[in-house]
């Protein structure tokens, strides 16, 4: 748990102060529109007009990743953390408000990580703490509660918190869906739903920030939605032969384990060399961060961005044999289509989409990629 956590680009969600997001910072007025980042969800963005203006105790906001929640979510925070200054009308105390949300420095914003795979009782208890706290500068205090997807046993400990918080706590909670042990949490909140986000509108975004136009294409397709993991596809040059790599493995087994192995090093070594950008990324977050601290004067845990940025790439890494297996699923079913004619080619098609399906499915549970992958395409055995 973080109180607060800066950084340049969240987990969940690209943050609008980096990669090319739009600002949303008021000028004289008030005119600039603080929900102008949150791309291609207009629904969701209509509810949180309405919070900003009559905000209750508790959201839920629900979508896959990189739908931007968490873009949404700071931008909500902004404008709860602004209320006395938009009401007096200080545009330079709004100005200040909104843009140290954003950029997850706000002394009244705490973020709350989770420390391991779930969100653990003890983390739980300390949110509990946070939210009886009060503010620092203004007159509310904002929890933004991440990944409560994961919240499994803990939701017990935070239903009363969420349930009757003081009436300056306002609390934000993210998550990929609402599971089972969020339903509760999730009837005591104003549910925000976003969608993924369709691939045209991905694309525009990036050809807007400067990515060239096939480039953006090829990098939002390959997303499947995801604006956070377009945006790192899209500076990355060996995309396509990626894609090819895939693609080629239907013809390139021939039943022999030394293939399987040789194949699966070269995939392997391919998401690695695929992990170069994501990792520079993660380099001038820190920097950025570091520069930040010392703008705003404040001193920003940097083992919270670290662990987070580990856990980016570990999803990072699981996002990319999911879009390689979606890859080899469409090779399959080319072949089934007619490329390959023949029964016996049909049957080998048909055969291999139940092991794919299961090879994705044990992505969930952190497999060894090598022995999966080995497995996986020893299954699938040679053409027909």
């Amino acid at each position: 748990m973080n109180d607060p956590v800066g950084r340049a680009d969240p987990p969940d969600d690209a943050g609008p102060g980096s990669h090319g997001g739009r600002a949303a910072d008021a000028g004289p007025g008030g005119t600039v529109d603080p929900f102008s980042a949150v791309l291609g969800q207009p629904e969701a963005v209509t509810q949180l007009r309405a919070a900003a203006v009559q905000p209750v105790h508790a959201y839920l906001l629900v979508g896959p990743p990189g739908a931007g929640k968490r873009e949404a979510a700071l931008a909500l925070a902004g404008e709860l953390l602004a209320a006395s200054a938009l009401a007096s009308g200080d545009d330079v105390a709004v100005t200040r408000h909104r843009r140290l949300a954003r950029s997850e420095a706000h002394p009244d914003l705490t973020i709350v990580e989770r420390e391991g795979p779930f969100i653990t009782r003890d983390q739980a208890r300390g949110v509990v703490t946070q939210s009886a706290r009060s503010p620092v500068e203004g007159s509310r205090r904002v929890l933004l509660l991440t990944e409560f997807h994961l919240v499994v046993d803990a939701a017990p400990v935070l239903l009363k918190a969420v349930e009757e918080p003081p009436a300056s706590t306002v609390f934000l909670i993210l998550a990929d869906e609402v599971t089972p042990e969020l339903v509760t949490i999730a009837s005591r909140c104003v549910v925000i739903r976003f969608g993924a986000l369709d691939p045209a509108v991905v694309a525009q975004r990036l050809a807007e920030e400067g990515v060239d136009a096939e480039a953006a294409a090829v990098a939002a397709h390959s997303a499947g939605g995801d604006l956070r993991r377009a945006r790192i596809l899209a500076s990355d040059p060996e995309l396509g032969r990626r894609v090819e790599l895939w693609a080629s493995v239907p013809e390139r087994l021939d039943g022999t384990g030394a293939t399987v192995v040789a194949l699966v090093a070269e995939l392997l070594g391919a998401l690695d060399a695929a992990l170069a950008s994501i990792d520079a990324r993660h380099r001038q977050e820190l920097a950025e961060l570091a520069e930040r601290d010392e703008r705003y004067g404040i001193r920003t845990p940097v083992k919270a961005l670290e662990d987070r940025q580990r856990r980016e790439r570990r999803r990072f890494r699981t996002g990319e044999l999911r879009f390689g297996l979606a890859v080899l699923a469409r090779a399959y079913r080319d072949r089934l289509a007619g490329q390959l004619s023949g029964p016996a080619a049909a049957r080998v098609s048909i055969d291999a989409f139940p092991a794919l399906q299961r090879a994705a499915e044990s992505l969930d549970r952190n497999p060894n990629e090598r022995l999966l992958l080995e497995r996986l395409f020893l299954c699938l055995g040679p053409p027909v």
